[in-house]
């Protein structure tokens, strides 16, 4: 624990008790003997600080999936039925996996092989790819592609999109295009598509979902009613399906 952080969460404290004390009741000598009182307490109970922070942390964490849960439920068909996004799975499986993804995250290009695992395991999980790119323009560029070559060429795309987010390459236009030429797709139908149904309104409705959700990162998954921050693992993912088939919540 720095002395600038026990700095300030004193003076914070001393803030927060003064500020509980109605102004009358003390006067300025008074102030400043329980002000030292509170500071020489944080100096001898320092671990006071770590159960603060803890306790902040924890009503952070319940604000933010409070806010994910509401936001889940509020746009439901935007997040699962939207008919922009590409179903990998079975289209009729009774749960569904949400997926929001960057081609240039390094989490993302590490978590894939949980969906490939989630997608061979069971049988009946229905896996949603939500395109966000957030990593700057070149995974913008690469997105757009992407979004080109689901329209141009669907059957490709999940191959397509397992050669571009597996790969070893910075996620550009040209790495994207070169990718879906390797498999048979032609750039000119992408770059015509690209030019004539770019897919900014796509992404400018990710980015509102993800602002709705509280998403800051990826990838991010929502299942059931929860939102799953970061590359928790199959572990976890699997264990919210199995709670979503019993009893209808990621969390029972």
């Amino acid at each position: 624990m720095t002395r600038l952080f026990k700095t300030l969460a004193a003076g914070t404290l001393l803030t927060v008790a003064l500020a509980a004390v109605p102004a009358f009741a003390l006067d300025d000598s008074q102030k400043k003997e329980m002000g030292a009182f509170i500071r020489e307490y944080l100096i001898q109970n320092p671990e006071v600080m770590i159960e603060v922070q803890t306790a902040l942390e924890a009503k952070q964490q319940a604000q933010r999936s409070d806010q994910s849960t509401k936001a889940v439920a509020t746009y439901k068909d935007e997040i699962f039925s939207s008919p922009t996004d590409v179903v990998l799975g079975n289209p009729k499986g009774d749960v569904t996996v949400v997926e929001f993804f960057d081609y240039n995250c390094g989490y993302c290009k590490r978590a894939m092989t949980d969906m490939d695992d989630i997608i061979a395991k069971d049988k009946n999980v229905r896996f949603v790819l939500k395109e966000f790119p957030i990593l700057g323009p070149d995974s913008l560029a690469a997105h757009k592609v992407a979004n080109a070559v689901r329209l141009v060429a669907p059957d490709k795309y999940s191959e397509f999109h397992k050669e571009l987010l597996g790969g070893q390459e910075h996620a550009t236009e040209a790495t994207a295009i070169s990718v879906a030429a390797e498999l048979g797709v032609d750039e000119a139908a992408i770059r015509k598509s690209m030019s004539e149904k770019p897919n900014d309104d796509i992404v400018r409705n990710a980015y509102q979902l993800a602002n709705a959700i509280g998403i800051t990162g990826t990838p991010t998954y929502v299942v059931g009613d929860e939102a799953v921050f970061g590359a928790v693992g199959l572990d976890e993912i699997e264990q919210k399906v199995n709670n979503v088939r019993s009893c209808g919540k990621a969390s029972c």
